[in-house]
């Protein structure tokens, strides 16, 4: 890789930062316009981890359930782009197991938005299924505790009676 195009590479994912700084601070609509006109800038065939950064964080940003499902699975679907890619090196593919879970939470978590409660538990599997990757940090233990969150919060559900995940042990 050039050096201009690390300088290029680089330029996105700050840009991508300064949206997601505007998202945590509140103003939705403008993190959400600028993401948009960065997707809008690299699209479909884009560098999968811009891809897959972007539309989580697009995700984050929607009103509507569904469009955050939409955006969700995007991100899902550009992580499995640089779990499959060939890699110079193993980095990727390990930065993207300890993003799995996370990826996998939003998506069940949007599906509880949306009441699909079976689909969200297929999801709810998969990140903890993936969550053996996560640091012992507070990262991977935010993580950890949003999966049991929303584990609870399923197995709440009416009707639906307790259907807990098994713990996984570190």
């Amino acid at each position: 890789m050039t050096e201009q195009q690390e300088a290029s590479e680089d330029a996105v994912m700050t840009r991508i930062g300064q949206a997601v700084i505007l998202l945590h601070a509140g103003d939705r609509e403008e993190a959400r316009n600028r993401l948009g006109a960065l997707w809008s800038e690299i699209g479909e065939a884009g560098d999968p981890l811009h891809r897959c950064t972007l539309a989580h964080y697009l995700a984050d940003a929607q009103d509507d359930p569904a469009d955050e499902l939409a955006w969700d699975l995007r991100a899902l679907t550009a992580a499995d782009a640089i779990r499959d890619a060939p890699a110079a090196g193993p980095e990727p593919h390990l930065a993207m197991q300890v993003f799995y879970p996370s990826l996998h939470l939003s998506v069940a978590a949007d599906y509880v938005k949306l009441h699909r409660a079976d689909a969200a538990r297929v999801h709810l599997a998969r990140a903890r299924a993936a969550s053996g990757a996560l640091p012992h940090d507070g990262y991977g233990n935010g993580v950890r505790a949003a999966l049991v969150r929303l584990e609870r919060r399923l197995a709440e559900g009416p009707g639906k009676g307790p259907r807990p995940f098994p713990e996984q042990s570190p």
